[in-house]
């Protein structure tokens, strides 16, 4: 059956580490026959949650920018892939900004299956994790019914491209063809 496919990639860095490895789960979920859509925060105007409070009663934000439309496509997704470059262990100031602004339709954020692909210089697994707790925070313990189905770590990678060199490079392809 094929799914809808959201892949939310918060690389600064045009084809940047992270940003290759959602390039080869596109490919992988494209070749699977599902319906796939890259959205690259850089490109987008997302401004930062200024908690007023309003969404909570209203379910949308007064802010005039382009979270409205990103939301929309979340709510329609089935898989959505979450994908950050770590710098100092947890996940880059995009995505974080991104995960806030959910807050006026988090509630129809249901019943998705989540991956996530982080990259990062260092070359510890473990080093990653508190981006992999900042993550989950957001998608388990803030979300209902979600099931995380995968996590890319493309560790290892320093200079832009160095990913493509790794085993990690065909495991996200691999990874996509199965989500």
């Amino acid at each position: 059956m094929s799914k809808k496919v959201l892949i939310i990639s918060a690389s600064p860095r045009k084809k940047g580490n992270s940003d290759l490895l959602c390039d080869q789960f596109l490919s992988g979920a494209k070749e699977a026959g599902h319906d796939v859509e890259k959205v690259l925060l850089r490109d987008h105007k997302i401004n930062y949650c200024m908690g007023c409070g309003v969404c909570n009663s209203t379910h949308n934000c007064i802010q005039k920018d382009d979270m409205k439309d990103l939301l929309e496509k979340m709510v329609n997704a089935n898989v959505i892939v979450l994908a950050t470059p770590v710098y100092f262990y947890t996940m880059d100031g995009q995505l974080k900004t991104f995960i806030d602004r959910c807050v006026s339709r988090y509630t129809e954020i249901s019943n998705k299956d989540f991956y996530f692909i982080l990259s990062a210089a260092d070359t510890e697994k473990a080093n990653l994790k508190p981006a992999i707790e900042g993550l989950r925070g957001f998608t388990r313990d803030c979300l209902d019914g979600t099931k995380e189905k995968g996590i890319i770590y493309g560790i290892g990678a320093w200079q832009i491209g160095e990913i493509r060199k790794l085993p990690v490079y065909q495991e996200a392809y691999e990874m996509g063809k199965k989500c």
